[in-house]
């Protein structure tokens, strides 16, 4: 019998233990076995030790952990779990149990959002689960076939966007999508305009697209597409608006981006470039002046001051010899809270002040 009629499960145990090396070689010898050792099952191993996390706990991992806050509470994930905290109220510092914890998913979660009513998480199961903050009652939304990679949620409009190249649109009222969209891409996130009639999706930009759409709620179109000078690979990680017309958005290819939606969609209206060459996985800003940023490398967040192009400050928080990326950050007028790979750290506003003028 040759190597390429074995059954798949035995290909699958023999490829297991070769490296990379071993399997680009391999995958030289016919088109047969080139196209199995290109399975993605094949690389999943390989490409999971060569992700910049360095998370462990328990031997378990832990992807992406995510934060929001609420007044004087944060929610915090942690693997397929999401607990909330209250927070002393003159330290910042988080109460050591959880009042609350929300839980379902078979995978982790990936993001999650709040509103006044309802916490609602994506996970690496395909599900979305909506949790009723005053009642416990959940409600199980189905239709992505991979990981929920990004949420939003506005006035009982919910938009979702996977791994499995869709954006989803979704109300509380059914377990089913109102619509779906096909994207061209993986999309990484999407944020609902304050006026909810559209929405903005980012993509992973591995194919030669844009990857920021805007897309009306009611009609499911494209209304427009934002940039045209993204290199590849360029994807979109995080975005909020600040305003109706004021878009803010982050990734890949190290710069902070705004888009104010009334000049020409084809060029920001301002950017502001990481100095150090890393990706920028979260930003959020006050409303006013003040922008945060989350990087990839050593838990590096960046203050920046919109009226300048340098950064203003910056804080390294990881410590450890593995580096991690700040996944996740949310700040209020005290402090700045942010989401390693196996801590949440905190900045006391009075400790280390901040002068934005």
């Amino acid at each position: 019998m040759l190597f390429s009629q074995l059954p798949e499960d035995v290909l699958y145990q023999i490829l297991s233990y070769l490296d990379y090396r071993s399997l680009s070689r391999l995958s030289q010898v016919c088109k047969t076995i080139y196209h199995f050792v290109n399975r993605d099952a094949v690389w999943k191993k390989i490409a999971k030790d060569f992700l910049n996390t360095g998370i462990t706990r328990n031997g378990t991992d832990i992807l992406l952990p995510w934060v929001q806050l609420d007044r004087d509470m944060l929610f915090l994930s942690q693997a397929a779990v999401i607990g909330g905290y209250s927070l002393c109220q003159d330290s910042g510092r988080l109460h050591r149990n959880p009042f609350e914890i929300y839980s379902g998913h078979k995978g982790d979660v990936c993001r999650f959002v709040l509103t006044d009513a309802h916490l609602i998480s994506g996970g690496s199961d395909g599900k979305i689960l909506v949790h009723h903050r005053r009642r416990g009652v959940m409600l199980e939304l189905s239709g992505h076939n991979q990981e929920v990679n990004c949420l939003d949620s506005k006035d009982g409009l919910i938009i979702s966007g996977s791994r499995d190249r869709t954006a989803r649109i979704w109300t509380l009222t059914s377990s089913c999508p109102r619509d779906t969209i096909a994207m061209q891409d993986r999309v990484w996130s999407v944020a609902i305009s304050p006026t909810l009639s559209s929405f903005v999706t980012g993509t992973a930009c591995c194919e030669n697209f844009s990857p920021l759409s805007i897309w009306d709620v009611e009609r499911s179109e494209c209304v427009c597409i934002l940039g045209s000078q993204f290199r590849r690979g360029a994807g979109v990680l995080d975005m909020v608006f600040e305003s109706p017309f004021q878009l803010f958005t982050c990734g890949y290819d190290t710069f902070i981006r705004l888009w104010d939606l009334r000049l020409s969609p084809r060029k920001c209206a301002m950017e502001w470039e990481e100095p150090h060459d890393s990706a920028l996985y979260c930003i959020q800003t006050d409303g006013n002046h003040m922008i945060a940023s989350g990087s990839s490398y050593y838990g590096v967040v960046r203050l920046w001051d919109k009226r300048q192009t340098r950064c203003l400050q910056f804080f390294q928080l990881s410590s450890q010899p593995a580096s991690s990326p700040v996944y996740c950050l949310r700040f209020s007028s005290s402090h700045l809270y942010a989401a390693l790979a196996t801590a949440l750290h905190s900045l006391d506003f009075s400790q280390n002040p901040i002068y934005i003028r």
